[in-house]
């Protein structure tokens, strides 16, 4: 079973045009790799979204219908996409409930825009793209330089690059917690 180490969790995962493929495929495929079972949420059920290189993705359900006692964390990818989704309350108010609750919130490059705009980066140690750290910083979070930094429930990445540890720091919360 220890390849399976995610048997059982579910993680909703945002989807909107202009999203960063590889931001978006690699952890989903890793974390149904591990065992997860991952819900790509978009403004619209069964909606193909378009990525910023052009690879497509159809929600697997629409934001509005989300809840957040229903999974066990959520993923924010990058690309231009959160700062259309920054704006949704819905999302807004999805992210906030995960971490109250405790549960995964991972961001990675522009991914950060969402935990930023619901207000639950404030006194989080986190990592994002050079372009967001500003708005990192004025949101309270106390901004490091690294591949990942995991505070607690917070996992966060800058780039594709960073994905691989990205992907073992969401493992390592999604694991931890029962």
């Amino acid at each position: 079973m220890s390849d399976m180490p995610l048997q059982g969790k579910r993680v909703l995962a945002f989807v909107g045009d202009i999203y960063e493929d590889l931001e978006l495929w690699y952890p989903k495929l890793r974390l149904i790799e591990a065992g997860a079972e991952v819900v790509v949420a978009g403004a619209e059920a069964g909606q193909t979204y378009a990525g910023k290189n052009g690879y497509p993705c159809v929600s697997d359900a629409a934001i509005a219908d989300m809840k957040s006692e229903d999974f066990d964390g959520v993923l924010c990818p990058g690309g231009f996409m959160p700062d259309k989704l920054r704006r949704d309350s819905k999302v807004l108010e999805l992210v906030r409930e995960f971490a109250d609750a405790g549960k995964l919130v991972a961001a990675i490059c522009h991914g950060g825009w969402i935990p930023i705009s619901a207000k639950v980066y404030d006194g989080v140690k986190v990592t994002g793209s050079p372009g967001i750290k500003d708005d990192l910083v004025n949101a309270g979070a106390v901004f490091e330089d690294a591949a990942v930094v995991v505070d607690r429930h917070f996992v966060s990445s800058r780039k594709p690059d960073d994905l691989p540890d990205f992907c073992r720091g969401m493992i390592q919360v999604l694991t931890a917690t029962s």
